[in-house]
């Protein structure tokens, strides 16, 4: 099915670091992942409509991560057998088609079941699929950077995806918001016709999707990187989900008058969306940054940091007052270290196994990222409504943090080696 011309070795290594490959895939990803980041703006104006327990649509917030988990090595794979674009018209599909039956669903398990084919759509036209694309687009100068500019684009849909749901709900109903949001995953797919992803090395051909899966859970390291991205999920996850609430209704008053309120930004619930959007924004050079970074520094050290850096920001946010600068600042921070893992991890993916079938392997460790997405947005409905706040999941999410440092560190960078097809 992958009928889209392929470019030569040649032309990779001299390919330049803005190819029509990144600028597409940055689109696809701006899109997809402004709407994925704009649920936990939904939490509570659903959850007051219908008289729901927080738990009830935090779950299908969490069954939507782990169905894009599990969905990211199967998009993975059918984007290698059947062709990259196909993988992303069918995940566009899926998004469109989850949001649309969504916005008619009006009990807790119906939007369970439909944020199924949701979390789909995300594997399809997320970060599994499209890194893959561009890292195989990239030439091996440009590859950690190019990889770290089209997350950034993910960074940036944060910026004002939780806004603009904030902002649509102002005068209009949720239902027609995810309408929206339907529309918006299928315009996008106009940009596919630039995505051509080059042809892979002779040596990477003859090595076979059995062969390179085998040697990979062999690898301990492969096993490390798993665990590690665990935690990333778990923060990620919760935090996306649940901070716009836990600041609407934990964080001390905004002072009238104040240089917030000045800015329009006069209530918590308006802080808590900007709060993700200030993530996103801080996000953008905390991502360049890892991916400047990675080519010049040994990738698991610089992972080990982030998660050092997570787990003290957490930590230190908890300990204190919950205050609107203490958001801001926490946003700020946590941002910065907010989606730097993925060029990182996904760097590290290619330049242990190869690039011929990173979408599968990034989207296997992937899981676990969507293993403790799931983990954590259940966990923080759950306990909140078993505590009425979000303290006990939050400390949990310092500890995975600090688990997630320590097993980065005896990861091995070197390459492989690839088993040949007479072994």
């Amino acid at each position: 099915m992958d009928a889209e011309p392929r470019h030569s070795c040649v032309m990779e290594r001299t390919a330049p670091m803005m190819s029509p490959v990144l600028i597409a895939g940055c689109l696809i990803l701006l899109v997809s992942f402004a709407i994925r980041a704009s649920f936990g703006v939904f939490q509570i104006p659903i959850a007051e409509e219908f008289g729901w327990l927080r738990s009830e649509f935090s779950l299908a917030i969490a069954i939507q991560n782990l169905a894009w988990g599990i969905g990211q090595p199967l998009f993975g794979a059918a984007a290698e057998k059947l062709g990259d674009r196909f993988a992303i018209v069918l995940g566009a599909l899926l998004y469109a088609i989850g949001l649309v039956l969504s916005s008619f669903a009006v009990t807790p398990e119906a939007h369970q079941l439909l944020e199924i084919l949701v979390g789909f759509g995300i594997a399809g036209t997320g970060f599994g699929v499209i890194l893959a694309v561009v890292g195989r687009a990239a030439s091996d100068a440009n590859r950690s950077m190019s990889l770290a500019i089209a997350t950034a684009a993910g960074s940036a849909a944060q910026v004002f995806g939780a806004p603009v749901a904030e902002w649509l709900l102002g005068f209009m109903s949720w239902q027609s918001v995810f309408l929206i949001f339907a529309a918006a995953i299928l315009a996008v797919l106009a940009v596919l016709p630039m995505m051509r992803a080059p042809q892979a090395s002779r040596a990477q051909i003859e090595e076979s999707l059995g062969q390179i899966l085998n040697r990979a859970f062999r690898d301990p390291s492969f096993s490390l990187i798993f665990i590690g991205f665990f935690s990333c999920g778990y923060q990620l996850g919760f935090i996306t989900a649940h901070f716009p609430a836990l600041v609407t209704e934990m964080c001390g008053p905004i002072l009238q008058g104040g240089l917030l309120d000045k800015l329009g930004i006069g209530t918590t619930s308006a802080l808590g969306a900007i709060a993700i959007s200030v993530i996103g924004l801080t996000n953008i050079a905390g991502t360049l940054t890892a991916g400047y970074l990675g080519n010049r520094f040994p990738k698991k050290y610089l992972l080990a940091g982030i998660y050092v850096g997570r787990t003290i920001a957490a930590t230190v946010f908890i300990m204190l007052p919950i205050t609107p600068g203490s958001v801001l600042v926490f946003s700020a921070v946590m941002g910065s270290l907010w989606l730097a893992t993925v060029p990182l991890t996904s760097g590290l993916i290619a330049h242990i196994y190869g690039l011929r079938y990173m979408g599968t392997l990034y989207g296997i460790i992937f899981f676990s990222h969507q293993l403790g997405s799931f983990i954590g947005v259940w966990l923080g409905g759950r306990m909140y409504d078993l505590t009425g706040d979000y303290t006990m999941v939050w400390w949990v999410g310092v500890g995975v943090g600090a688990l997630s440092a320590i097993v980065h560190l005896p990861v091995r960078e070197a390459p492989g080696r690839p088993v040949s097809r007479a072994a």
